[in-house]
């Protein structure tokens, strides 16, 4: 039975906190939205146009999302990878379309975002997390993902095969890393909102812009502002992040 202490695999929800992690540099005046991918990651081949941070955050960038391309080696999934050896997996694939004329939900450009926080803080994109977002907001309950580590209250996956239930099958936590890498419980993830909406982590005016719908070049809004989903239905505006890469 479920208890609210246990943590599950919060998957995609990760994306807040590297957003979060990239606006804090920002604001710091390391970053600028308008830099280039390039001027972070120098080996990123380059492409016909100009991708921005501002493009990775907003999953308008072009690249193809590394969960959905057909690799030809087999369960690459349950492979071990260090953060650039993945990106290599899939930066020489050319660009699905214009950087900022699209929206196309993609893992590749807040697995980028997670090694550039890395370059620019001299941090680890874990060691960051925990030292600027878990550790002072007392998110003790909040983790990068391990299968290494015995985490108490952990939450298995399963799966339905037919009308059985089973074991889900095992995934490498580094495929996920800063796009959806953290496991988590209610009780910290009402702390971090709590953080947010009192602006613990953020200005008040980096926030709304993250929860803003981004534009494209054409005026249209994408339903998306820097790591979250921005919504209006029924009369009802929400703020959310879709659970799974």
């Amino acid at each position: 039975p479920i208890q609210p202490g246990m943590v599950f695999n919060i998957a995609s929800i990760t994306k807040q906190f590297t957003a979060v992690a990239i606006l804090q540099l920002v604001e710091q005046g390391k970053i600028s939205l308008d830099d280039s991918l390039q001027k972070f990651i120098p080996d990123f081949p380059p492409k016909p146009y100009t991708i921005t941070i501002k493009n990775l955050l907003t999953h308008t960038s072009g690249i193809p999302d590394y969960m959905q391309i057909d690799y030809r080696s087999p369960n690459m999934e349950r492979w071990d990878f260090k953060p650039h050896q993945l990106i290599d997996s899939f930066k020489y694939h050319a660009l699905d379309f214009e950087p900022g004329t699209r929206f196309s939900y993609s893992n590749s450009g807040y697995y980028l975002l997670g090694y550039i926080i890395q370059k620019v803080s001299g941090l680890r994109y874990e060691d960051y997390i925990q030292q600027k977002l878990l550790t002072p907001l007392g998110l003790t309950h909040t983790y990068f993902d391990s299968a290494g580590i015995i985490i108490r209250g952990r939450v298995n996956g399963y799966k339905k095969d037919g009308d059985a239930l089973k074991n889900t099958d095992f995934w490498s936590p580094t495929i996920e890393y800063s796009a959806g890498g953290l496991i988590s419980n209610t009780d910290d993830l009402f702390k971090w909102h709590q953080a947010l909406y009192t602006y613990g982590v953020l200005k008040k005016e980096t926030l709304e812009k993250a929860f803003s719908s981004y534009r494209l070049k054409d005026g249209t809004a994408t339903g998306y502002g820097y790591g979250w989903f921005v919504k209006t239905a029924t009369g009802l505006h929400s703020i959310e992040q879709q659970r799974g890469l």
